[in-house]
C-alpha cells in the first residue's frame, strides 16, 4: 500500500468511481426498486471479489492497508476494468515502480530540432504534463495562440481547456478534451509526487467547468496515435492522422507528428462525425 496519503485517497476514489458505474446486472445480481446507491454496494463488490466488506471499506476510505496482487486482480475482474484501468489501479496501489520527476530542461538540442526537420508537417515535442518543449511553424499555425502564454511555457492541456480558439479548431472538442484529461490522469497517477501535475490539474479544474466536472470521474487512457478533425481557415474541417513517438532517453517526452488525410468540408462547413 502506498505511504503517500494523497495516493491512498486517489486509490479509494478510483475504486469508488468504478464501483458506482458497475450495475448489478453486469455482475449477475438482481436490481431492486429500493436501491438508492448508484452501481454496486460496497458489500456486494466485496462479496463478489471474495474479500471482507470491512477491509474493502477501509481500502476505499484510503486507510493504510495493503492490497495483494490477488485482491487487486479480483477487484479489477469484478469491476470489469480495461487494460489501462488495471494498470492505473496497480500504480495507485503501489504495485508499480514510481517514475522519477523529469525536468523539462532535459530536452536535448538534437531532439528539439526534429519538429523543424519535419516542416511542413505540423510537429511538436511535449513532456508528461503536456508542456510544449519544441514545435515547428506548421504546428504553431495549426494550433493558434498555443505559444501566446506570455512568460509561461506553452501547454497543450491549457490550450485545449482554457483557450477559446481550441473549441473552434477542434471539430470534436468534447471528445478530444475528455481524452486528454483521461491521459493526464494516467500520467499523474504515475507521478504522484510530482507537483507539476497537481499544479496543472488545479489550474484546469479551477478555470474550466468541464474539467471540474470530468476530473472526479477518474477516467484513464494511455497516450496513443490516432486521428483528429481540425478546422482551419480557408480549408474547412480537415482530418489529420497523428503519430506519437517517445524519446528513448526520456520516455515521458513525446514527439507528435500530424499528416493531413483529406479536406473534409469546404470553408465554414462541418464534416460528419466519425467513430
Amino acid at each position: 500500500m502506498p505511504k503517500n496519503p494523497h495516493q491512498r485517497r486517489e486509490l479509494g476514489a478510483f475504486l469508488r468511481s468504478r464501483r458506482e458505474r458497475t450495475t448489478p446486472e453486469q455482475v449477475g445480481l438482481p436490481r431492486s426498486s429500493r436501491r438508492r446507491t448508484p452501481g454496486l454496494r460496497r458489500e456486494e463488490l466485496a462479496l463478489l471479489a471474495g474479500i471482507s466488506a470491512t477491509w474493502y471499506t477501509y481500502l476505499e476510505q484510503g486507510r493504510d492497508i495493503r492490497a495483494s496482487d490477488q485482491v487487486l486482480d479480483a477487484l479489477a475482474s469484478t469491476l470489469r476494468l480495461d487494460r489501462n484501468e488495471r494498470a492505473h489501479l496497480r500504480q495507485l496501489a503501489g504495485h508499480a515502480p514510481a517514475v522519477e520527476i523529469e525536468e523539462p530542461e532535459q530536452l536535448t538540442a538534437a531532439v528539439a530540432a526534429v519538429p523543424l526537420l519535419l516542416q511542413p508537417n505540423p510537429a511538436y515535442v511535449i513532456d508528461g504534463t503536456y508542456d510544449v518543449l519544441s514545435l515547428n511553424p506548421a504546428a504553431d499555425e495549426l494550433f493558434p495562440h498555443l505559444t501566446s502564454a506570455g512568460d509561461r511555457r506553452a501547454n497543450m492541456a491549457r490550450w485545449v481547456f482554457l483557450e477559446p480558439a481550441a473549441r473552434e479548431v477542434l471539430a470534436d472538442w468534447e471528445a478530444e478534451a475528455r481524452g486528454l484529461l483521461a491521459r493526464l490522469r494516467t500520467l499523474a497517477g504515475r507521478h504522484h509526487d510530482d507537483t507539476r501535475y497537481t499544479t496543472l490539474i488545479d489550474e484546469l479544474t479551477a478555470a474550466s467547468p468541464e474539467a471540474r466536472t470530468w476530473w472526479p470521474r477518474h477516467d484513464v487512457q494511455a497516450r496513443h496515435s490516432g486521428r483528429k478533425r481540425l478546422r482551419r481557415p480557408g480549408h474547412g474541417v480537415t482530418t489529420f492522422a497523428y503519430t506519437a513517438f517517445h524519446v528513448a532517453e526520456q520516455p515521458e517526452h513525446t514527439l507528435v507528428i500530424y499528416t493531413s488525410e483529406q479536406e473534409a468540408t469546404p470553408t465554414g462547413g462541418r464534416a460528419a462525425d466519425r467513430a
